[in-house]
């Protein structure tokens, strides 16, 4: 398929949305999930689907929500939305963020990855810092105990955040600093790849303010700390499978700006990527903003993520439906940033 075949072939429009996300404050964060589904359905289907959802519930001449479907319906109900027979089976997909994963791997790669996670929006990351980083967060408040883990974590979330008037010094400072607490916790007690992490860990302050300015210079097109660009960077390559151009509507969002979507189409179509193959002429990534409570298809996008994230985050609607686990699967990308439980365990 040469470019030319590529421009011809109509855009395959995708609805997307997320829940879960309340700003870069990553470690206090109400939820430590988020959620970002997409799904391919007409807008007649979406329609349907939100009036099959609504059943006899009284809000109905308001935007239907993830939190009307698991109020309004017990087990059952959640299973029949998910299940094989369900509206959005088969033509849906989630993406899940583990907020600390998210941020222990972004600080692992803007200080001992040289931005290799960052740069290629999460597609490419050192296989071995994601590996050390899955295994930090899962293993971390067990080892250094919670008060200790959370200082770690509000620390590395400090130093990858832009704030209106950043500061260089003393967000580096103060990581480095709790860097050095979690080694004085551990001693020699600590595993080979623990202590091995937190020396390599420790033997990077001295470039520590270069990589902190680095993150402030590039923060607008490159930012360490938003992990809904991943997530749409693996929503367009599923979609696409790399040659389908994409049409997404999405959910209002300040954070995918115009520029930050040619950016991801930019990186998605060069070396040393090269995922996608652009057409030769206009956009393979087309992107729209809408308001949700007028568009059905986002609606339906929302009440996955929703529904997903409540699931994954565990907590009594898991506990009271331990199906709805392996009914999330069929949905969920195996490229997630998660690390809550281990890879041989289901969500």
């Amino acid at each position: 398929m040469n470019p030319t075949d590529i421009s011809r072939h109509p855009a395959l429009e995708i609805a997307c949305d997320e829940s879960g996300w309340e700003g870069s404050n990553f470690a206090a964060a109400n939820s430590d999930v988020i959620a970002y589904a997409s799904v391919r359905l007409s807008v007649d289907d979406a329609e349907a689907c939100v009036r099959l959802l609504r059943g006899r519930t009284e809000r109905q001449h308001h935007e239907f929500k993830a939190g009307h479907l698991i109020r309004n319906t017990d087990g059952a109900g959640l299973a029949a939305f998910l299940g094989q027979d369900g509206p959005v089976h088969g033509r849906a997909r989630v993406h899940l963020t583990h907020k600390s994963c998210f941020i222990i791997g972004r600080v692992l790669d803007i200080f001992l990855g040289d931005f290799a996670d960052t740069v290629s929006l999460g597609l490419r990351p050192d296989p071995r810092l994601a590996a050390q980083a899955t295994a930090l967060c899962r293993s971390g408040q067990e080892i250094f105990g919670r008060d200790r883990w959370q200082a770690f974590l509000s620390a590395t979330n400090l130093v990858l955040r832009e704030n209106r008037h950043p500061k260089v010094h003393g967000p580096v400072d103060a990581f480095f600093d709790q860097v050095d607490a979690l080694r004085a916790t551990v001693g020699t007690t600590a595993d080979g790849w623990l202590a091995g992490l937190l020396g390599d860990l420790a033997d990077a302050r001295p470039g520590g303010y270069a990589a902190r300015i680095r993150l402030i210079e590039n923060h607008v097109l490159q930012p360490v700390l938003e992990p809904l660009l991943p997530a749409l960077a693996r929503t367009v390559l599923h979609w696409s499978a790399g040659t389908q151009p994409i049409a997404i509507v999405h959910d209002e969002q300040s954070a995918l700006t115009e520029r930050r979507i040619q950016r991801l189409e930019h990186v998605l179509a060069e070396p040393p990527l090269e995922l996608i193959r652009p057409p030769a002429q206009g956009r393979f990534l087309q992107f729209r903003q809408t308001d949700s409570r007028t568009e059905p298809r986002v609606q339906v996008a929302d009440v996955l993520a929703g529904v997903t994230r409540k699931i994954a985050s565990g907590g009594p609607l898991r506990s009271s439906h331990p199906e709805l686990s392996e009914l999330i699967q069929p949905y969920l990308d195996p490229a997630s940033c998660w690390c809550a439980w281990p890879a041989d365990r289901a969500v």
